[in-house]
């Protein structure tokens, strides 16, 4: 989209400016390969918009943005790991180009470098970024924890699922938001604004993209289609089906997610139910409800409408994929 244009532009050059070139050359590499698989750099990209809303420095937001980037593909790095992916972007992961133990090293080495971004703010900035980054580095992890747990728990509250999309996915673009905010030298009410929009859009863009594994046009999404029903993942979709159905709908659901089965039978048969039961609908209009919460926040937000455009365009852009 080309309202975001400017932003990816600074955080590409960012990234090539930055690129690591230090020894060993086995821990450095596998960085340079998986950012140089591109991606949305959605993360990197809030924090400049932010930064821009205040009429900050983007220069000195570069840095910190790059951070978020190199946080952010740490935590991919890993989670291909735990969920032995086979690809990322339509490229080997990590640790099959390479092998487990150097994904392993080369992800803890980008932890510590996302940190050192931070290292060149003034100090009357640093100490509030780098509160605000630990706290959500132990987020994330505590959300891809939650993760793993509902794997093996039989039964997930839908208020335990929005807890766990929280952590995994809603807080670092909350985090994204309210650093670029803090950088812009923007008062405390309207950094816990811009912080509070960005969970709840974070927590919509997820419930989105459950939606989309299943029900996005297939070429437009970019990945395996129904791939979190083949993986027996308790989605938004699966919790508002287990919720909703009647007994016999619920034991035809328990038996499919009950066995190890990447079939087109499979899929179809759970899609079915999902659709006997108007999940699709019921999905969309969860993502509805939480960007209207991300909007009440963003709405608050002492600037003019108009700097708050390019926002609303993003949610856009966000949001509306399926089309």
């Amino acid at each position: 989209m080309s309202f975001l244009d400017k932003y990816k532009v600074l955080v590409e050059d960012a990234i090539d400016q930055y690129k690591l070139k230090d020894q060993p050359v086995q821990l450095y590499e596998p960085i340079n390969y998986i950012l140089g698989l591109g991606g949305k750099q959605l993360r990197p990209v809030l924090l400049l918009m932010a930064c821009d809303l205040f009429n900050g420095d983007l220069k000195s937001a570069l840095k910190p943005a790059l951070g978020i980037e190199y946080f952010h593909n740490f935590s991919l790095m890993h989670d291909d790991i735990m969920d032995k992916a086979p690809l990322r972007r339509g490229k080997e992961t990590v640790h099959k180009k390479y092998d487990e133990n150097t994904a392993i090293l080369s992800g803890d080495a980008l932890l510590v470098k996302s940190f050192q971004m931070l290292e060149d703010l003034n100090p009357d900035l640093l100490k509030s970024c780098f509160l605000l980054f630990t706290k959500t580095a132990l987020g994330v992890c505590e959300g891809q924890q939650y993760d793993m747990n509902f794997e093996r728990q039989q039964a997930v509250s839908f208020d335990e699922y929005i807890h766990m999309i929280s952590g995994k996915t809603a807080v670092l673009c909350a985090c994204s938001l309210k650093m670029g905010s803090i950088i812009a030298k923007a008062d405390d009410e309207n950094a816990d604004y811009m912080y509070e929009f960005g969970r709840y859009l974070g927590i919509a863009f997820q419930l989105m993209d459950d939606y989309l594994d299943v029900f996005g046009v297939v070429n437009k999404v970019g990945k395996k289609h129904a791939g979190d029903i083949t993986e027996n993942k308790k989605t938004v979709l699966y919790l508002l089906a287990v919720q909703n159905a009647d007994e016999k709908q619920l034991e035809r659901l328990t038996y499919w997610f009950s066995r190890i089965d990447d079939s087109i039978e499979k899929i179809s048969e759970v899609i079915k139910i999902y659709k006997e039961l108007k999940i699709d609908d019921q999905c969309l209009e969860l993502v509805r409800f939480y960007t209207d919460k991300s909007f009440a926040y963003l709405s608050k937000i002492n600037v003019s409408d108009d700097k708050k455009k390019p926002f609303y365009q993003l949610v856009d852009y966000l949001l509306v994929r399926q089309n």
